[in-house]
C-alpha cells in the first residue's frame, strides 16, 4: 500500500498508480542510452512517439499534469511543473518516483476529495477534449501509463531483433 492515511478508493487507485510505475521502471532499468535515443518512429505525427526518451519525457510530464487538473478542479491554481527531457533513463526513473510522489502528497493533503462525479458541469475538461471526475482522471493515469509501457516493451523487442 502506497500510504496509510489513505483509503476506499483513492487508496486502490494509488496502489495502482505505484504498481505502474514500477512495472516501467522495471522495463526501462536496462535501457541503454543509445536505446533511449534511438527512433522508433521517424515519421510519427505524434513527437511524443519517436523515442524511448520522447515517450518517457511525455509520459513523466504527464503524470504532473494530470495531478495539476485534479488540483485545478478543486480551486487550488497550479502551474504545471516543466516539462525536463534527459539523456540518461536513471534521471527519467527519479522523475517517474518524484512525478508519483507528487501525486500522493496531493491525495494525503486532501484524503476527502470527491471521486466520482455525475454532475457533467463539474467535470474536468482536459485539452484533448474529454471530461473526467478524480476518479476518472486517475484511471486514465495508470493506463497511460500502461499503454507506454507496452510501447516502450515492443521498441525493445524489435531494437533486439
Amino acid at each position: 500500500m502506497v500510504t496509510n492515511k489513505l483509503s476506499g478508493a483513492i487508496a486502490a487507485l494509488m496502489d495502482e498508480y505505484k504498481k505502474a510505475v514500477d512495472e516501467l521502471i522495471l522495463v526501462i532499468e536496462p535501457v541503454s542510452q543509445h536505446q533511449l535515443l534511438k527512433t522508433i518512429e521517424p515519421v510519427s505525427p505524434n513527437t511524443d512517439c519517436i523515442s524511448i526518451q520522447t515517450i518517457l519525457t511525455h509520459v513523466t510530464a504527464s503524470m504532473f499534469s494530470y495531478a495539476v487538473y485534479i488540483e485545478n478542479s478543486i480551486g487550488l491554481e497550479t502551474l504545471r511543473p516543466e516539462r525536463l527531457q534527459f539523456d540518461e533513463v536513471t534521471l527519467y526513473i527519479s522523475r517517474l518516483r518524484e512525478a508519483l510522489k507528487y501525486n500522493e502528497d496531493f491525495f494525503n493533503s486532501n484524503p476527502d476529495i470527491t471521486m466520482e462525479e455525475l454532475d457533467q458541469s463539474k467535470k474536468i475538461d482536459t485539452r484533448w477534449g474529454q471530461q473526467y471526475d478524480v476518479e476518472q482522471m486517475l484511471e486514465h493515469a495508470i493506463v497511460h501509463i500502461l499503454r507506454h509501457r507496452r510501447q516502450i516493451k515492443n521498441a525493445l523487442i524489435h531494437f533486439n531483433s
